[in-house]
Order: C-alpha cells, then structure tokens, then sequence
C-alpha cells in the first residue's frame, strides 16, 4: 500500500459524539436556566415573606448574580463532561478540516 493511499482516507467525524455534545450543551443550559428561574423564585418568597417586596427585576437580577458561580459548583460533572466532549469534536473537526486542505494542496 503506498503512503499516498493512506494519506487519501479522510479522518472520520464522529456523528454520535456531535450528537452527544449537542445534548449535553443543551442539558447544561436548561439546567443552569433551571437553576436561575428557582433563585429568583426563591428570593421573589423569601422577600415577600419578610414583608419587604422587591422588584422582579432586581430579583432576577441577583438570582442571575449567584446563579452564574453557583453553576459551576452544582453542575461541575456535567460542565465537564460539556467541554471534555466538545474538545473531542473540535479536535476531530480540526483534523478534517487539515486533511482537506492537504488533499485541495496535492491538487
């Protein structure tokens, strides 16, 4: 087999892994808009508990203030399972993407 025979099979993208990291994006997001949605909710009950309403706004303000750090904590599997699985597929799109342009350079 010449080397050039080798060099022509394209790399192999894997679907079910782009599939993967699709899901676990969107799972990530809903869970950390979850997360949001229940501190403002959670803060919106506790000031109209105590008798001292506050504005929607500056709830969700604050649920979104704590939210942010928060995630990282609570969701801390999922984040990496996220960007481990992302990394993969970037690095399978990358490898592609130079064997394409080593097969347009041969032409």
């Amino acid at each position: 087999m010449s080397e050039n025979a080798v060099n022509d099979a394209a790399p192999e993208l894997d679907q079910e892994l782009r599939g993967r990291v699709r899901r676990d994006m969107v799972l990530y997001g809903l869970a950390r808009l979850g997360l949001f949605l229940l501190l403002t909710v959670v803060i919106q009950g506790l000031a109209i508990l105590i008798g001292a309403p506050v504005p929607l706004v500056i709830s969700s303000l604050l649920a979104l203030l704590v939210a942010f750090p928060l995630s990282m904590f609570v969701f801390r599997s999922l984040r990496i399972r996220v960007t481990r699985n992302l990394a993969e597929w970037n690095e399978q799109r990358r490898a592609h993407r130079e064997w394409v342009k080593s097969q347009l350079a041969e032409r």
